[in-house]
């Protein structure tokens, strides 16, 4: 039986090898598998990470080694990588060494008791207070629009069976988001409390505005309730303002109609401007991917392959 392990490699030079020695010291110990293999995907960080790819490549043929045309995305180069392992299990993992491999045999050892996909949660995290306030309450809205449960404390650590690789590579959507999808699919999946260490060298290449993206990919990908909120928006709007009328006709009846004043006139259009504006936007959004899915581009572009 063979486990193939997946990082993709972004901006990561000087992790690249503690990564290779760290997960080669763990696979080789786990007796369970006859053999492995380590499948980096460099994602065009423009960087050496290539390079020192290629030479840990040469000298060791258990690790498969992907380059991408250009910078695509970490959840389309796991994609990328899913494609090419070959293991009857895979283990998933970021590169930055926080995904600790130490904490591999645990999760295979949770797998055993049935599950096809086991996720490591983290139970401790080096992020600041607000951006996991953020990510809280982004799983939170989540969860509301999609009708789908999300842990928090899940990244993209994890170990799964060739089943749901399969299943995965079968979704033909051009956004990815490898939880999500995985969330979707229903396998049967456990979890294993692991504790986040601090990245080995650098910070996080993710920055507000890539978070942002991703959060209305994910949103706009897995749920229409912005437009059906838009329409209740709407309606609600109209109700209001026949109930408005309704209150000036009483009015006129028996007190007469002043002078109504500027500020008040220019409020109320900026206002109902603003909202067919918002949901003019919201439906732009659903077009926008609607083309983008009908274009059917290649998810990710391979520029080099080694071993592979």
């Amino acid at each position: 039986m063979l486990l193939s392990i997946l990082s993709p490699v972004y901006r990561s030079e000087k992790i690249v090898v503690p990564l290779y020695e760290r997960i080669s010291a763990v696979a080789s110990r786990m007796a369970d598998f006859a053999d492995y293999e380590i499948v980096l995907v460099e994602d065009c960080g423009g960087d050496r990470s290539w390079e020192v790819i290629q030479e840990l490549a040469a000298k060791d043929k258990h690790v498969v080694a992907l380059r991408l045309s250009r910078n695509f995305g970490q959840h389309h180069a796991l994609t990328a990588g899913l494609s090419v392992c070959r293991g009857e299990w895979v283990v998933m993992m970021d590169c930055d060494l926080q995904d600790d491999p130490d904490d591999m045999p645990a999760l295979w050892q949770e797998a055993r008791k049935g599950y096809l996909i086991v996720n490591a949660r983290r139970i401790a995290r080096e992020h600041a207070v607000g951006r996991r306030l953020a990510s809280r309450a982004y799983y939170l809205l989540l969860e509301h629009l999609s009708g789908l449960a999300f842990d928090p404390q899940v990244a993209n650590y994890r170990i799964m069976h060739r089943r749901v690789v399969d299943a995965f590579l079968a979704i033909p959507e051009a956004t990815r988001a490898v939880g999500l999808h995985l969330q979707w699919l229903g396998f049967k999946t456990g979890s294993v409390d692991v504790r986040q260490v601090r990245r080995l060298e650098g910070g996080s290449t993710y920055t507000v505005r890539k978070l942002f993206a991703l959060a209305a990919n994910s949103i706009v990908s897995y749920s229409n309730k912005p437009l059906q909120y838009s329409i209740g928006l709407g309606l609600v709007m109209a109700a209001s303002s026949l109930l408005f009328t309704c209150g000036i006709f009483v009015r006129a009846l028996f007190w007469g109609i002043p002078v109504l004043g500027w500020a008040s006139l220019m409020v109320s259009l900026w206002f109902i401007g603003g909202i067919i504006v918002a949901n003019l936007g919201i439906i732009g959004i659903y077009i926008g991917k609607i083309y983008d899915e009908t274009k059917r581009r290649p998810l990710y572009v391979i520029a080099e392959r080694i071993n592979c």
